[in-house]
């Protein structure tokens, strides 16, 4: 079967550039993966957070080695994917490390619950998933870490979705 594009198709090489034009069309909820304890806290935002597994509960998140959030997850063992609402784009902003925020900085200006992991869990999220490091590989510039779900608190509320370099959300 032939399909035809609306428009003729121009196939750049396959470089990191390409990679992440390509991968900016694919539009992914938003999550903050939060780790660490005390002022060693940190975390990141990111759109690679998914369940692995039903059963066992598993989370599967790619992390950037060069962040300061692998080290604290290799650390203490834990991490939470705290999954975000629409109005939750300046937590999103704060964790993607704009303004130059970093570390405990980042948990500034939110409400964060301590789970039974020791990693931190947003108020209001529309999910929060507590889970304990159960295996991380690290390939390339990122570490694949699988989470053993130890437990999920459930919010309600509408998606905040990143896509084109934009945040969005959908309507019910």
């Amino acid at each position: 079967m032939n399909v035809a594009f609306p428009h003729p198709v121009r196939q750049p090489a396959a470089d990191a550039h390409a990679l992440k034009q390509a991968m900016r069309a694919l539009a992914g909820g938003v999550s903050v993966i939060t780790a660490g304890l005390g002022e060693a806290r940190t975390g990141a935002t990111v759109t690679s957070a998914t369940a692995l597994s039903v059963e066992p509960p598993t989370m599967i998140v790619n992390i950037n080695l060069s962040s300061s959030t692998w080290p604290a997850i290799r650390r203490h063992g834990h991490f939470c994917v705290n999954v975000l609402g629409r109005h939750h784009q300046d937590v999103a902003d704060r964790f993607a490390g704009r303004g130059g925020v970093k570390g405990a900085e980042r948990y500034a200006e939110a409400d964060w619950v301590e789970l039974s992991t020791g990693a931190l869990g947003l108020g209001g999220a529309l999910a929060v998933i507590d889970c304990e490091l159960e295996e991380a590989i690290e390939r390339h510039s990122h570490a694949i870490i699988l989470g053993r779900v130890a437990a999920i608190t459930l919010g309600v509320g509408p998606s905040l979705v990143y896509a084109n370099g934009r945040y969005g959300s959908f309507s019910d």
